[in-house]
């Protein structure tokens, strides 16, 4: 069993910073030709002033296509990693090099190259929620967007490993029919939503849709309409003719459906015990002030070798070549 160490929050002081924020990063963005890219999870300022926003798949795809100079990315470790990988020549900051991810915290490199050994003959597809030591030693990456779709394209006689996250593994088995071997890793956000208290939820809005994130448990997943990722979960939003959802992800999605659908009722899944852990610590330390600075001192930087690069890139462009 794996246990993630929880972010700590420190109460520093930033120093002075300008009155109006929003007016400062936007200086600074013409200032350095920098793009600021930001997960569906991020709090609502950094969404608003974000020149792009998206799920992991989105925002891999904009990683590799943008022109800017520096690449401030709104989100967690793996992302800005993902960002560098497929970056190498430009500046990748991160608000907070301490936003890392406790599902990829669940697949440390040395037993998960050990898990591989045990398992010969087999590809590896790890979701991108992975560190760059997991994604080198990796076949083709995925997220929950297109997992289906490249798992689909393996021939059949294939075997396959699929990591690090298990609910997401048994949600692409459920679809595709594939045996898999999954590594044991989750999230700690996704697997804290209450089954019992979404039944409740559902009972007290009858006309409420349950939509999940695949990442969450399978007893989550039974009582959702439509499993989808955050970008599959807004769009459905959009379209669905329900006016009331019971959303079981990270609440920072909620912002963008609010934004695209002002008329309809979104309630965030509660977690199992009464606290706030349905919001991830992770992409919580991120903050407009921190945005700022990193930008200002162009600091903390994403930085790794050029081996690891190398051998991570191969397994990320098959991705983007397979959910064409």
């Amino acid at each position: 069993m794996f246990i993630t160490a929880l972010p700590q929050r420190e109460n520093t002081q930033l120093g002075a910073l300008p009155l109006d924020l929003f007016d400062a990063i936007a200086t600074l963005k013409k200032e350095l030709n920098a793009v600021i890219l930001a997960h569906y999870y991020q709090e609502a300022d950094i969404q608003d002033i974000a020149d792009f926003i998206g799920d992991s798949l989105q925002l891999a795809r904009a990683a590799a296509e943008t022109n800017a100079d520096v690449i401030v990315f709104a989100g967690v470790h793996f992302m800005a990693e993902t960002a560098k990988i497929l970056n190498p020549e430009k500046l990748v900051l991160l608000p907070d090099l301490n936003a890392g991810c406790s599902l990829a915290d669940t697949c440390p490199p040395k037993e998960f190259a050990a898990f591989k050994a045990a398992h010969p003959g087999h590809l590896v597809i790890s979701y991108v929620n992975c560190s760059a030591e997991i994604k080198a030693m990796s076949d083709i990456i995925c997220t929950s967007s297109n997992a289906v779709k490249i798992v689909e394209q393996i021939p059949k006689e294939q075997p396959i490993i699929f990591a690090p996250d298990r609910n997401l593994g048994r949600y692409v088995i459920k679809k595709t029919g594939r045996d898999m071997v999954l590594w044991q890793g989750s999230c700690i956000v996704h697997e804290t939503f209450s089954e019992k208290k979404i039944v409740q939820l559902k009972i007290a809005h009858p006309e409420a849709e349950a939509i999940a994130h695949p990442e969450c448990e399978e007893s989550v997943l039974r009582h959702a309409s439509f499993i989808g990722s955050t970008a599959a979960l807004l769009k459905y939003c959009q379209e669905s003719p329900s006016q009331e959802f019971i959303i079981a992800t990270e609440p920072g999605i909620i912002h963008q459906m609010q934004k695209a659908a002002p008329q309809k009722h979104f309630i965030p899944a509660p977690p199992e015990n009464n606290c706030n852990c349905n919001e991830c610590p992770f992409m919580r330390l991120n903050t407009l002030e921190k945005l700022y600075l990193a930008m200002k001192n162009r600091t903390p930087e994403i930085t790794m070798s050029e081996e690891i690069r190398l051998a991570a890139l191969r397994p990320m462009q098959r991705m983007l070549e397979m959910s064409l």
